[in-house]
């Protein structure tokens, strides 16, 4: 299996706080890899990372083909590549459904705004929202509101999608109808990566779990790993119910 995403021995710091330390995994085309851990351990800024919103101190990163370590790397081109999706939706309040995710494919790749809705009512259709076009995001519940933020990720047609805990301001409800649709994408061959306190749906979706504490890489594996942690750290994190 090809690796669409691997880090090797990645260092961050923010001032003096060592937020990576010598991080390194891969994650194969296809795969959904779920990347878990305490609040602090380094999981949103590995993230955050790979998409090079943030810059790193050494180490090597590269993702679909690029190098995102490197100085000269084309922030734009590697974004075309790659789709994240936070945990706040991030819309444009004054535009529709349909006009949030038009926006990208007219501005970055020219479709004309002809293709561009046809392609948005068919990334909406795919997240269970085509007849919310029309909807302005105040008239939207926070769970569609976020299946609108990921429709419009898919509209660029990402090689990679990034998830950073989407569902943690959300209520139980609206937290199954997001998972929904990540295991709908999972299912289709979409290659992942998701930061989730959502343990349930990290052993059941997930091929590879990365399990971060205090920005490193403490145990990798399968989803059933959860069920016999090797370290007193992942178990005391797992009977935590975190």
């Amino acid at each position: 299996m090809s690796a669409v995403v691997s880090l090797s021995n990645v260092h961050k710091s923010f001032g003096a706080v060592k937020v990576l330390d010598g991080v390194s995994f891969e994650v194969g085309r296809g795969e959904v890899a779920a990347v878990i851990g305490q609040s602090g351990s380094g999981k949103s800024t590995a993230l955050r990372c790979i998409n090079a919103l943030e810059t790193i101190e050494d180490g090597t990163i590269s993702v679909c083909g690029h190098a995102v370590h490197d100085r000269k790397l084309d922030k734009r081109e590697l974004r075309r590549d790659v789709g994240i999706v936070f945990q706040s939706y991030n819309l444009f309040p004054h535009l529709t459904a349909e006009q949030n995710i038009m926006l990208a494919p007219t501005c970055v790749k020219s479709l004309s705004k002809a293709k561009a809705r046809e392609l948005a009512r068919e990334v909406l259709a795919r997240v269970g929202l085509e007849a919310k076009a029309d909807h302005y995001p105040e008239q939207l519940s926070g769970g569609q509101q976020q299946r609108v933020a990921i429709a419009r990720s898919l509209a660029m047609q990402p090689k990679l999608m990034l998830f950073d805990e989407v569902t943690s301001a959300l209520d139980p409800q609206l937290t199954g109808e997001v998972l929904k649709v990540m295991e709908d994408l999972a299912r289709g061959g979409m290659t992942m990566i998701l930061v989730t306190h959502e343990m349930a749906f990290a052993r059941k979706v997930a091929s590879k779990v990365i399990y971060m504490h205090k920005g490193k890489v403490w145990e990798t594996g399968p989803g059933a790993m959860l069920d016999n942690p090797q370290t007193e750290e992942l178990k005391a994190f797992v009977g935590s119910g975190l």
